[in-house]
């Protein structure tokens, strides 16, 4: 996370030093108050990743002596096949639609949909067939 926490820190401070450059040489107030903004959330990215690295131990990212070797292994679990992150995508897209549009009908249905799909996808393990006893 050190890695990920210096990047962020660096693209933070260079637009911190780019927002003071184009205030001073454009004088145009929505450009500086969008390269401050970018700054704020490259911040706050940079920040949460440097309170976690201090937490948890060196990956081997993190570490310069690191062989090759080192990273190798599980990884985490990632469901094979399933179609609940088309679902997901497909009531996103329903409800964008609807906000498009303003069509409140459209609006409510899609948002009904994102929480029964999202709720599928959590659930998708714990229920039916690929339960775990």
């Amino acid at each position: 996370m050190k890695v990920e926490a210096a990047i962020f820190n660096i693209v933070s401070l260079a637009l911190v030093i780019f927002a003071v450059v184009y205030g001073f040489w454009a004088k145009e107030p929505i450009g500086t108050t969008a390269l401050a903004l970018s700054a704020g959330l490259t911040i706050l990215v940079g920040g949460f990743f440097w309170f976690i690295s201090r937490r948890i131990d060196a990956r081997p990212e993190d570490r310069k002596d690191a062989e090759m070797a080192d990273g190798a292994g599980e990884l985490g679990f990632f469901s094979p096949a399933s179609y609940w992150p088309f679902g997901v995508a497909l009531s996103a897209a329903l409800t964008a639609v609807g906000l498009a549009f303003f069509y409140p009908w459209l609006i409510i249905t899609g948002l009904s949909a994102i929480l029964i799909t999202v709720g599928g996808l959590l659930f998708e393990y714990y229920s039916g067939q690929n339960a775990h006893s």
